[in-house]
């Protein structure tokens, strides 16, 4: 990784800097109307688990359809302005939950229906953003710049849904979509103030740079075994759509209890983002990933077993820090591969598999549930990730033996070719 010698250097750099507080809190209000939105869904549909299920497919087929075109405008757009159209309209829509519910909303469809447009924009906004951070930040911070969103991430995780439930006990669900809609203020405004460098626009957004795309994330094994690897891990043990069936019915804890299992993965996250960002070298990055990966799944297995509410958030806790360290060094690996000028497509595929495996695992453990129960669904989530972890160990040995000169050698190679 890195060589660091100042935690958390990143913040140094003004633009970086102003972002990384505008999706702070943001992200804090993002995390708040997930929570909302499944509460709500819950409550219209009597805690029906398919119900819930399809709150996952609302938000994963948009970005299906609308991610690789999300990426080659990336590429083709100046970033910063795509963002401040996406996070406008992402407001629009938060805003439209909060005036619909004010008014006595009886029916799920216009949740879905807000939902699947919020993760339209989404599609569109994320490949710029994640583009944009390497430009707002030298190379040798980059990693610290991941760790430091890691944060970010992790803190609106553990505030949001924790804010989200005291709200939605004492007000309703309501005043959470309202407060969303007014934390993307925080972003549109950082984005107006920056002074990044101007993007020097190369290309049109076309199916031929979709095309590019494809061609090299396929083509180059760390990329795809690593985005690979996210999907069918988070396929198998995505257990978060579950959690309202959780508290109410086997914990039996209501809403602030599910605010706080909510908000458990992220406060191990959290943990291990702080930790990350300290460390300056990892010599073994390709399989720290594959381990952290595989504690994943076993606190995942773990969760489904445990009746204790104490038990349970620490196996969640586990499951968020395992799964930060994966992620850190998955996205660092990514970046330090992928020429500038293809990282909103690697991005927007990317995406597909991040996004896609848990809200299809959302509506495969809607499915399970409905025949067999929470507990068991989540057990054998815990089991299928175990399972792709050995068999992305075995089948992708570029992954498995991937280590710190791979990744020195990686970043000279982009230094040289001037990208």
């Amino acid at each position: 990784m890195a060589n660091n010698t100042v935690p958390f250097v990143a913040l140094q750099h003004r633009d970086f800097r102003l972002l990384w507080l505008g999706q702070l809190i943001s992200q804090a209000g993002s995390m708040m109307q997930v929570v909302a939105i499944n509460w709500h869904i819950s409550v219209l549909t009597n805690y029906n688990p398919l119900a819930l299920g399809l709150v996952g497919l609302s938000r994963v087929a948009p970005i299906i359809f609308f991610s690789l075109v999300g990426g080659a405008v990336a590429d083709a757009r100046d970033r910063r302005r795509v963002m401040l159209i996406t996070q406008s309209a992402m407001a629009i829509f938060a805003a439209s939950l909060g005036l619909l519910t004010d008014r006595g909303l009886q029916s799920v469809w216009p949740i879905y229906l807000l939902n699947a447009l919020a993760a339209s924009a989404s599609a569109f906004d994320s490949p710029a953003r994640q583009a944009l951070i390497p430009s707002l930040v030298p190379r040798e911070h980059l990693a610290n710049a991941l760790s430091l969103n890691s944060i970010m991430f992790d803190v609106a995780t553990i505030v949001g849904p924790l804010i989200a439930g005291i709200l939605i006990g004492v007000q309703g669900v309501a005043i959470v979509y309202w407060i969303n809609a007014w934390s993307f203020l925080t972003v549109i405004g950082a984005l107006l103030i920056m002074r990044p460098a101007n993007q020097e626009i190369k290309r049109t957004a076309s199916l031929g740079s979709v095309k590019e795309g494809l061609r090299f994330v396929f083509r180059q094994p760390i990329v795809r075994s690593t985005m690979l690897l996210d999907f069918f891990a988070t396929f198998f043990s995505s257990a978060n759509q579950l959690l309202p069936i959780f508290a109410a019915q086997i914990l039996q804890v209501g809403a602030l209890g599910y605010g706080l299992l909510t908000a458990a993965a992220a406060i191990g996250s959290l943990i291990a983002g702080s930790a990350m960002g300290f460390i300056t070298r990892i010599r073994n990055p390709g399989a720290v990933i594959l381990w952290s990966v595989a504690i994943y799944g076993v606190a995942t297995l773990l969760f489904g077993i445990s009746r204790s509410f104490v038990i349970s958030l620490l196996m969640l806790a586990a499951t968020g820090a395992s799964d930060t360290v994966s992620m850190i060094l998955r996205q660092t690996i990514r970046q330090v591969v992928t020429p500038d000028e293809l990282r909103g497509r690697m991005t927007s595929v990317n995406m597909i598999f991040f996004m896609g495996g848990p809200q299809l695992g959302e509506l495969e453990a809607g499915v399970v549930v409905a025949l067999f129960g929470a507990s068991l669904s989540v057990i054998t989530g815990g089991l299928g990730c175990l399972i792709a972890v050995a068999l992305t160990a075995w089948k992708a040995p570029t992954l498995r033996k991937f280590d710190e000169d791979d990744l020195k050698q990686a970043n000279i190679a982009l230094v040289v070719a001037g990208k």
